[in-house]
């Protein structure tokens, strides 16, 4: 059976990069009527928080997610003891005493000797006396030994990758105090909940070399690996600083819908174009993991807006009356008002500017040579309530009696009622006009 896992840390809040392994991974466990494990990596006890844990479930449910069972590594912690004890058996791994100072000062020597930047193993030539010593002193940490020969594997997204372990460093797999580190608490769980399948940012590459070598040593079976290549800003620049910004949960807050960012995060980077589509499902049935490339992929949120504005204007009064209510609209006038604003929002977030338009009426935007036929145009309109045949009546009366016509007759009233050069046909704007507009 297909089984992917995705293993957030809940360090903070999901953000979009995030969200691109959980639908990749979530994807190819649902088309293969697979299993799908939520998995909390939440061993750094100081910085994991429970409100994070529960603001990725409630990104993922928004999203139309669902996990068929829910993992905490903090509960597993016993599984890695058993795993790092086994290891040491073997020689596989050993412990090292260097300060963070040390290893940098090491680091830099071999750059400028020209060599790369690899661990020298220098741990290992140290006597048992000599090890009291430096852990009485200072602590100690845990890597594992790699085997010095060429890690394989074909990868779903990049190909045939071929990496030098002896060009890499011994990974740490436990720090200095106890604290087990992502890279074998992930082979373990791997292994021992039969994961099939994992998709990951290409930044991994180099892990999942190293992670393929435990697992051989754990006698672990490695799952099929694929990278997909890393998000940057519409202009190529590093999206890492800006992920902040783009956590799910202010996305949600800000009126965007799960379905534009679903569609547009299942085909960015492929070679296919971007399709709004209404569920996951949907989202799942077109997915084609084969299509994706290892090229950096542009992200612009401001794609965001025009598909969740495409979705909204699909929608129906039932589906957002929630929202609606939420802004004030009266029953009575609820699904009039949709019907009416919902071509013309990017957003729910929107949905209050225009009730509150209606409500109390806009800002008036009114150039200096219209004001004076805006002034007379006022005059001849009565007070509300409106109907359907209000705007056609009072632009009738305006033109006969100012003159203008076209362009010039029905701009101007617009800009003057809403506040704004475009937006619903005014014959269906007056009707939910609460207020009589005014130059005040």
């Amino acid at each position: 059976m297909t089984i992917t896992r995705f293993a957030p840390s809940p360090t903070g809040w999901l953000h979009i990069g995030n969200l691109r392994a959980a639908l990749f991974n979530y994807a190819i466990a649902r088309q293969n009527g697979g299993e799908f494990v939520l998995r909390i990596d939440d061993t750094d006890a100081e910085r994991s928080k429970e409100e994070y844990v529960e603001g990725v479930k409630e990104d993922l449910t928004w999203l139309g997610f669902t996990w068929d069972r829910i993992e905490r590594q903090s509960e597993r912690m016993e599984r890695y003891e058993i795993a790092k004890q086994r290891l040491i058996e073997m020689g596989r791994l050993y412990e090292c005493f260097e300060t963070p100072t040390e290893l940098d000062l090491k680091r830099k020597k071999q750059l400028n000797m020209g060599k790369p930047p690899v661990y020298d193993r220098a741990a290992l030539s140290l006597t048992e006396a000599e090890k009291d010593a430096l852990r009485a002193e200072r602590g100690s940490h845990w890597r594992f030994k790699l085997d010095h020969e060429r890690i394989e594997w074909t990868d779903g997204i990049i190909g045939d990758i071929s990496i030098d372990a002896s060009s890499v460093s011994d990974p740490v797999l436990f720090k200095n105090g106890g604290q087990i580190l992502y890279t074998l608490a992930s082979v373990v769980d791997d292994i021992e909940m039969n994961i099939t399948d994992v998709v990951r940012g290409s930044d991994h590459v180099t892990n999942t070399a190293t992670q393929i070598q435990i697992m051989h040593a754990l006698g672990g079976t490695p799952p099929r690996f694929a990278h997909h290549s890393l998000l940057t800003g519409p202009q190529g620049e590093a999206l890492s600083k800006r992920l902040g910004t783009l956590a799910l949960r202010d996305l949600r807050k800000s009126g965007i819908a799960p379905q534009a960012i679903l569609s547009l995060m299942a085909r960015l980077g492929s070679s296919d174009p971007v399709e709004l589509r209404a569920t996951i499902e949907e989202v799942i049935a077109g997915f084609d993991i084969s299509k994706f490339g290892s090229a950096p992929t542009k992200f612009d949120a401001e794609d965001l807006g025009p598909l969740t504005a495409r979705h909204l204007a699909t929608l129906d009064h039932a589906d957002v009356a929630d929202t609606i209510a939420a802004a004030g609209v009266p029953a009575e006038l609820a699904e009039p008002f949709w019907k009416v604003v919902r071509d013309n929002i990017s957003t729910l977030a929107d949905v209050a500017g225009w009730w509150e338009l209606f409500r109390d009426g806009a800002t008036p935007l009114v150039a200096d040579e219209d004001r004076e036929f805006i002034v007379q145009a006022f005059g001849m309109l009565g007070n509300p309530p409106y109907t359907q045949d209000t705007w056609g009546e009072w632009t009738a009366q305006a033109k006969a009696e100012t003159g203008r016509k076209g362009r010039g007759l029905f701009m101007p009233l617009r800009k003057a009622v809403t506040g704004r050069e475009r937006g619903p046909e005014m014959a269906d704007v007056m009707p939910l006009l609460q207020v009589k507009p005014s130059l005040d």
